[in-house]
């Protein structure tokens, strides 16, 4: 008697929590609906949008939004738009249809993609100079003549100030055991640390290497690479967007995602800023990435894959990270995660 009364209210139970479910699930009677269905475009295309009525219900308006910004939509309810000026990667469509003193809201993700493949580049080594094979390189700047570099894991996490043309440590700071650190930039006569899971950055000043302050990190939840165009931060954190962030504030306002013509890419590390361009490292890549900053469009890519057979092997050596210019004269460097040079380097396009 008391199992069969228990599988009576268990059935109740299921009964009426489908049937509350179904109450509270709004129907939906309409669907934004692309031109040949098309979710995936290239810049010069067009986003040709409409609503799907099946029911023919009858439509009072419609309010279009692009990422949640109102945008013009044309008679018959239909959004058109090139794509030129937007940001690459992905977006959301977002339209609210009204009816019978009603609405329906619905999306639909787009995804836009540059239009052209990365051209491929390669280099030339123009001198060698010593590197500290213990530093696990994950930031690296200059400042006037003086290279700065960020080294990384627990308990070994440094700051430096390093003579480049000797590899002589001049100044290391060391982090405290519990951070990972990683990328660097140096702005306004500071040095931005990031750390790895932490959520949080570290502010030095430039001269004496005293931290002066720290920030948290918002909506990004890790720490890779930094630079900065001379008035905003950029910083990866491993997934497919960049990150831009106030100088002042340190809060992350927007941000890029990175895109070939082929699909959206991610893992970008340790970041440099070189003549209005991000050069970017590409974790367990041998080569270096330079994106646009104001769309994402990942332009070219730099094969250095033979650079790793010029150091020395050790059972520490890891990947290819670390970037560094001066616009001064024009130089570029790169070194490696444990590895025994510095490399300067010019690009052949």
């Amino acid at each position: 008697m008391n199992i069969r009364n228990s599988f009576v209210v268990i059935i109740l139970s299921l009964f009426f929590f489908s049937c509350g479910s179904n109450q509270n699930k709004k129907k939906k009677y309409f669907s934004i609906l692309t031109e040949n269905n098309q979710v995936i475009f290239k810049l010069g295309e067009t986003v040709k949008a409409s609503i799907k009525n099946a029911q023919n219900i009858e439509i009072d308006s419609v309010t279009y939004l692009f990422n949640d910004k109102k945008v013009k939509s044309k008679e018959g309810f239909t959004y058109t738009e090139e794509i030129d000026t937007e940001k690459l990667g992905t977006h959301i469509l977002k339209a609210h249809v009204f009816y019978k003193g009603k609405i329906d809201t619905i999306t639909k993700k787009l995804t836009f993609l540059n239009n052209k493949s990365p051209k491929l580049y390669t280099y030339k080594i123009i001198a060698e100079y010593p590197h500290d094979p213990k530093a696990f390189t994950q930031g690296l700047e200059f400042s006037g003549d003086t290279l700065y570099e960020s080294t990384g894991k627990k308990g070994v996490s440094s700051l430096r100030k390093v003579n480049y043309k000797t590899g002589e440590v001049l100044v290391k700071k060391d982090i405290d055991a519990s951070y990972f650190a990683e990328g660097i930039t140096i702005l306004n006569d500071k040095i931005f640390q990031l750390t790895w899971q932490s959520e949080l950055g570290f502010i030095y000043d430039l001269s004496t290497l005293k931290k002066t302050g720290d920030f948290a990190f918002n909506k990004s939840k890790e720490g890779w690479g930094l630079c900065n165009d001379g008035n905003r931060i950029y910083k990866s954190d491993g997934t497919k967007k960049i990150w831009i962030l106030d100088a002042q504030t340190l809060a992350e306002k927007e941000y890029i995602e990175v895109t070939t013509n082929k699909g959206v890419k991610s893992r970008f590390n340790e970041l440099e800023w070189i003549e209005g361009k991000i050069y970017a490292n590409t974790w367990q890549k041998d080569g270096i990435a330079i994106i646009n900053p104001k769309n994402g469009a990942l332009e070219a890519v730099i094969d250095l894959s033979g650079l790793r057979k010029k150091v020395k092997e050790h059972q520490e050596l890891d990947v290819l990270n670390g970037i560094a210019y001066k616009p001064e004269t024009k130089q570029l460097f790169v070194t490696g995660k444990n590895w025994d040079k510095l490399f300067e380097i010019e690009i052949i396009k």
